[in-house]
């Protein structure tokens, strides 16, 4: 009898934990409109936030030019505004994904510089890939990011 009463206790405890986890979903102002039904910019649950992929796009959707370091410029513009939009700043990723057409010129120290001025100490746990193509042509890096929030 105690193992069943034990056993329903931590079910019930493990319902009302998942309940109290709903997931938030934001499109900040300054990032571009995602098309209808197919992502969220922000999703957060809990402490946690979930950045999905930015490119080096305006809030117009325009890419921003040609070169690697321009589109990195934005894209660290794009995630300090969807960090921004929940309370938080570099020091709170945790883990980034970035994905290139080219490490080499990713890691170009004109390119390593933009990045640095972003992260700065705070670097956090990254996984880099480079890829063929992104999801347009002219996009040459996406970073996704994690973050916890204090």
């Amino acid at each position: 009898m105690t193992n069943t009463v034990t056993v329903i206790s931590l079910l019930l405890l493990a319902v009302v934990a998942m309940a109290a986890q709903t997931l938030q979903r934001n499109n900040p102002r300054g990032l571009s409109t995602p098309q209808p039904g197919t992502y969220t910019h922000v999703v957060k649950s809990g402490k946690l936030l979930f950045i999905a992929g930015q490119t080096g796009v305006d809030a117009n959707g325009t890419v921003v030019g040609p070169g690697m370091k321009e589109q990195l410029e934005q894209v660290m513009a794009n995630l300090t505004a969807a960090l921004k939009s929940q309370g938080a700043d570099f020091s709170h990723v945790a883990k980034t994904t970035t994905f290139v057409t080219s490490i080499s010129e990713f890691r170009s120290p004109d390119v390593a510089a933009v990045r640095a001025k972003y992260v700065g100490a705070n670097a956090p746990a990254n996984t880099l890939v480079q890829v063929q193509q992104l999801a347009d042509p002219a996009y040459k890096v996406e970073i996704e990011a994690i973050a916890v929030l204090p």
